[in-house]
């Protein structure tokens, strides 16, 4: 029966399915002279390179989306409970 390859490329998209270490882990999320995006440690595509500033940018940039979004969730949902019943009334 013919082993099935762990690591290589699909289409131009990287994939990695060995067991991952502590090490490998460290060193694919930290690769200072790569670019923005690195080859996941494990599983399908790509991920982010921390010792790229833009990466911190984008992550920058995602959670002040994220905080903006649960604001004005916060602030519909006191709104809502402010109102009080309301009198319809049908002719």
């Amino acid at each position: 029966m013919v082993d099935k390859p762990k690591q290589g490329e699909i289409l131009g998209v990287p994939y990695n399915f060995e067991r991952p270490s502590i090490g490998r882990l460290l060193s694919s999320y930290w690769q200072p002279g790569k670019g923005m995006l690195v080859k996941k440690p494990f599983g399908i595509g790509y991920t982010l390179n921390l010792a790229n500033w833009r990466s911190w940018v984008a992550l920058l940039v995602v959670g002040g989306l994220l905080w903006q979004e649960q604001q004005s969730k916060g602030g519909e949902a006191e709104a809502d409970e402010d109102e009080g019943p309301v009198e319809v009334i049908v002719d």
